[in-house]
């Protein structure tokens, strides 16, 4: 039996473990544990990478949200639309400045915000729309930019799993006027602890977060403004530039591994997620819709017992969560597939032989 881990992280760390080691060593022999030099360093290498002016690393992908909704002018009592079908940061994030989400539903090929949804929940209280690029792949940006145009709105794109995915030719995080990333450990770039960065191609914007990151500070004792704690620390700002120099090598051994599944998958009638026209993904996770009436539970056990590990992301979406729902949200799409997707093993060192067992064991499930 072949066991599929759902993912493999020492073997990603064994792989680069004298560059990490030597990162690490770095900041401790500069005693650099805040921000500092190593963070900075970080903060322009990733903005190069993905063609933006200005990143700004903080302490977490939620912290990311924030502190770009709040630079961005969203107040108590506006409205912010997004998708329910994502993790419950993305909402957390919004509701965090006392402003509101707006769920809209999903494409049900794509999984992600619905343009025409979206413009339909546009009010006057409307100050910001926050396209989740989930899994791994682009939003329909064309859309959901013309949408903010015509309504004079702010668009924040939550790219917590979509480090390097494409767009017509752009990368994910530079269609927006501000741009979410998380670096959990998982992520296709993660830290090793908590961390995220926003990049904005708004200097004035990049400023604002770079002050309420760090307690609204101008000066070492000086606070203009109320802020908070959302640094970086130095430790993660070190690994993570280490990390960011294998990642467009890891994005391809992803996308191969994506190839192998879905020329498997179309054999046993599986649906994948697809991708939005233009778009370029990078399979943070790769995800399936399994038939009408599959017990998904009965599905995970049974591949499961063959050695293959899976995964749901996510079995409750946002407006359906205990510290959320009031039964006022329909959204159809939305619940249909939170019941009925299935996240299958992928990360680099994924070898063909355990796609196939892992398509196996999911063909087995399903007979």
């Amino acid at each position: 039996m072949i066991e599929v881990p759902f993912g493999d992280l020492a073997a990603q760390y064994a792989a680069i473990k004298d560059e990490i080691d030597a990162a690490i060593a770095r900041v401790i022999a500069d005693c650099a544990f805040i921000q500092g030099p190593h963070v900075e360093s970080f903060e322009r290498a990733f903005a190069a990478r993905i063609g933006a002016a200005h990143c700004v690393g903080c302490s977490s992908g939620t912290s990311a949200l924030v502190l770009a909704l709040e630079a961005l002018g969203v107040r108590p009592g506006d409205e912010v639309i997004t998708v329910a079908q994502t993790f419950f940061a993305t909402a957390e994030g919004i509701l965090k400045l006392g402003a509101v989400p707006v769920f809209v539903d999903i494409d049900p090929a794509t999984h992600t915000m619905d343009a025409a949804a979206a413009e339909r929940a546009v009010t006057p209280r409307t100050r910001a729309i926050v396209p989740v690029h989930i899994y791994g792949g682009s939003c329909d940006m064309d859309g959901i930019g013309a949408v903010a145009r015509r309504h004079g709105l702010k668009v924040v794109e939550d790219a917590a799993q979509a480090h390097l995915a494409g767009y017509r030719g752009r990368t994910v995080g530079t269609l927006g006027d501000a741009a979410c990333f998380s670096f959990y450990p998982g992520k296709n770039l993660g830290a090793y602890g908590d961390a995220g960065a926003v990049v904005t191609a708004d200097a004035t914007v990049a400023a604002r977060m770079r002050s309420m990151r760090d307690h609204g500070r101008s000066g070492k004792y000086e606070h203009d403004a109320i802020g908070d704690n959302h640094r970086m620390d130095g430790l993660q700002g070190a690994i993570l530039e280490a990390k960011l120099g294998h990642l467009d090598d890891w994005t391809a051994l992803r996308r191969r591994a994506a190839g192998w599944y879905g020329a498997r998958l179309a054999k046993l009638g599986v649906t994948s997620v697809k991708a939005v026209d233009g778009g370029e993904p990078v399979f943070h996770l790769y995800v399936v819709e399994l038939p009408a009436g599959a017990d998904r539970d009965a599905v995970q056990a049974a591949m499961k017992a063959r050695g293959v590990s899976t995964g749901v992301h996510y079995p409750i979406p946002c407006h359906l969560q205990p510290a959320l729902a009031d039964g006022t949200v329909s959204l159809p799409v939305t619940e249909r597939l939170a019941g009925r997707i299935l996240s299958l093993p992928i990360f680099p060192e994924i070898t063909e032989a355990q796609v196939a067992a892992a398509c196996d064991a999911l063909g087995a499930a399903l007979a």
